[in-house]
């Protein structure tokens, strides 16, 4: 007998062609999940100290026709100071230096192993929050500030307050933090820009993302709808192998009404003939001419087949209830993919709206900088400016390395961006 487990109990009827069928459509969705899922973009990235992933684990519900994930072991988990990942169950991961897909993979084996189970989970693994990068030298405000994809070292600086602040030089740094925190918020603008327009397509249920008309100039547009296109197909095929689930689910149980009618009436036709012929026996015991043994064995016969008619139209009843149950679960679907993109639109335009109010401050900033200090847009070509250096201290598999770097060098998670202002320029 197979050990019990979520995925067996899951799993169980009705039939080999279901059990198959559910088994094979479950494991297509995790593999688009992890396909598409909008963190797959940091496949190839090693994980380290301080990184943040969220962890699922699914299974196929066949009764109700919907994925539930295991609650014990879901959710957020940080990457200790040794490197390794702390998890119900599955225990101790040593994750320093695997890709989320390898932390996966680990993870579903452990699960097998210790849980005694037949069948390998599937699980998926993606980074929810990066480890810190850290700005130290002549900044203003020297410390650890949340990495985000694509930061350069100019954002860093920025975040970090820029340089620290003197008399002297107090509006050429206004306008270059200004400037800073401007093309920060210009790029989580354009993001949110085609965030909203792959909102409204889906909503539309439109196949492709029209590009916004304030992004058709941009060079990093392409790049930018394309990466919600994935997340658009990604959360189409997860819908769509839901409802063909439940689909298969009500061909099934309709497959199933009609065998039982098939059964009904060759039962009916068994019970027409068996009475027929208790009728016609019926007068012949009367006078003793048939013996009461075999009047009594056609009535048994009788009742047997009344009570399985019974059973089979209750089984049809029970058939019919799946298949309504069914249908309403594909309709709940739908209601809640539709409120959910609702919610997600109505947040994602208060962004844009709060984005905007930053990008008009942050321009009233460097005009409000420029008034005072005319010079500060083209300090960086005068003699006598203060020049910024910077270096970026990286640690590469187990060795720390310096290197030289400019504003728009791109920074990795864990990165120290040191700073320093040449005093001899200055």
């Amino acid at each position: 007998m197979d050990p019990i487990s979520p995925s067996n109990i899951c799993l169980a009827k009705p039939g080999s062609f279901a059990l198959a069928t559910l088994r094979y459509l479950f494991g297509c969705v995790l593999l688009l999940m992890m396909l598409y899922a909008p963190a797959a973009k940091a496949a190839d990235y090693a994980l380290g100290p301080m990184d943040k992933v969220t962890i699922r684990v699914i299974e196929w519900q066949t009764a109700e026709g919907t994925f539930r994930e295991w609650p014990t072991i879901t959710g957020d988990y940080r990457v200790g100071p040794s490197g390794t990942l702390s998890l119900p169950f599955a225990g101790e991961i040593a994750a320093g230096g695997k890709t989320t897909s390898e932390i996966a993979k680990e993870i579903s084996k452990n699960l097998r192993q210790k849980l005694g189970l037949v069948d390998l989970p599937e699980a998926s693994v993606e980074i929810s929050e990066f480890r810190p990068i850290f700005v130290s030298g002549d900044v203003q405000t020297p410390g650890k500030y949340a990495f985000e994809p694509e930061m350069t070292v100019l954002k860093a600086v920025s975040l970090a307050g820029g340089m620290p602040r003197t008399a002297g030089q107090r509006f050429e740094r206004d306008y270059f933090n200004a400037r800073g925190d401007y093309d920060v918020i210009v790029a989580q603008h354009d993001r949110a820009v085609v965030k909203l327009a792959r909102l409204q397509a889906e909503l539309a249920n439109v196949q492709e993302i029209k590009a916004p008309d304030e992004l058709i100039e941009k060079s990093n547009a392409k790049r930018l709808i394309d990466d919600e296109a994935a997340i658009m197909l990604s959360r189409k095929n997860s819908l769509d192998l839901q409802i063909n689930g439940l689909n298969d689910l009500k061909t099934l149980y309709t497959n199933e009404i009609s065998s039982l009618e098939k059964k009904m009436g060759v039962q009916n036709r068994q019970l027409d003939l068996t009475r027929k012929q208790l009728t016609s026996i019926g007068g012949l015991a009367d006078q003793g001419l048939v013996v009461n043994s075999r009047l009594l064995g056609l009535q048994t016969s009788v009742a047997d087949m009344e009570g399985k008619l019974l059973d089979l139209d209750t089984a049809s009843l029970r058939a019919k209830q799946e298949i309504s149950k069914s249908t309403q679960n594909e309709t709940d679907l739908d209601n809640e993919r539709k409120s959910e993109l609702a919610t997600e639109i109505q947040a994602t335009q208060a962004a844009l709206d709060e984005s905007n109010l930053k990008l008009q401050m942050n321009k009233n900033l460097m005009t409000e900088a420029l008034v005072n200090a005319p010079a500060a847009m083209g300090s960086g070509n005068r003699e006598d400016a203060p020049i910024m250096q910077y270096s970026i201290v990286r640690n590469s598999n187990g060795k720390t390395e310096e290197t030289a770097a400019e504003e728009g060098t791109t920074l990795l998670p864990g990165d120290v961006v040191k700073v320093k202002i040449d005093t001899e320029r200055s």
